[in-house]
């Protein structure tokens, strides 16, 4: 019988104790056959009132691990001490690093390729790392990015955005009232890296529909799922 994928549970070690952590917790899962093939890996970070059991993020994991993705999902510190208000930016970010290097720890199974991927605050802690650091990526791709706070679309924050150098995707709701669309259009058109929108119809910032939509939330990460492993692959060349 062939090997299917593998999903375990992994502690990732932290580079100063938080909230009285020296770890956090990790899933990682390792598609069959790993590391032979195109040897993509994927690191998905949550949002800031959820953690690595959202279930978009966890959805997400398990198809693209099935889809012969190495993917990892991971708890910030703040989740995993069970708290409510997000840790400092720079915690997160170096957990992130953390989550990162776990991929490393066996160098005869190494990614080839590196995707971060992130969820409301996770996408802005993706577009950070990326824009301040050498950490090798292909790509970024933002669930729901936090382009302003909500509801005051005047107040930007796009200075991580200009600073990246990667092909980036955009999977943002149309009710989003954290990402004004003609606003986040506008400030991509300034963009130097390659940039890629794709709108969900009828979600709000955390890619949730309504029951009026007539749509669910698994159809919506059926279409999430679909437009993330094309971009993937688009982004590597086919």
């Amino acid at each position: 019988m062939e090997p299917g994928p593998r999903f375990e549970e992994i502690k990732i070690p932290l580079r100063e104790p938080v909230h009285g952590l020296t770890e956090v917790t990790g899933i990682l899962g390792t598609p069959e056959w790993w590391p032979t093939g195109s040897r993509i890996s994927v690191v998905l970070a949550h949002g800031g009132t959820g953690d690595l059991s959202d279930p978009l993020i966890e959805s997400l994991h398990r198809q693209l691990t099935e889809r012969k993705y190495l993917a990892l999902r991971f708890n910030f510190p703040f989740a995993e001490a069970g708290r409510k208000r997000a840790d400092d930016l720079g915690v997160l970010v170096q957990t992130l690093r953390s989550a990162i290097a776990v991929l490393g720890r066996d160098p005869t199974a190494a990614p080839a390729h590196l995707f971060l991927g992130g969820k409301n605050l996770g996408a802005a802690v993706t577009a950070h790392l990326a824009a301040s650091s050498r950490v090798r990526v292909e790509g970024l791709f933002f669930l729901g990015f936090p382009l302003h706070p909500r509801g005051r679309p005047q107040k930007v924050r796009a200075d991580d955005l200009f600073r990246v150098v990667c092909p980036m995707l955009f999977v943002q709701g149309s009710r989003d009232r954290s990402c004004d669309l003609d606003v986040l259009r506008r400030t991509l058109l300034r963009v130097g890296a390659p940039t890629q929108l794709h709108v969900v119809a009828e979600a709000d910032h955390a890619l949730h529909v309504p029951k009026r939509s007539g749509r669910t939330d698994e159809e919506v990460q059926a279409e999430v799922l679909s437009v993330v492993d094309a971009w993937i692959h688009a982004t590597l060349g086919g």
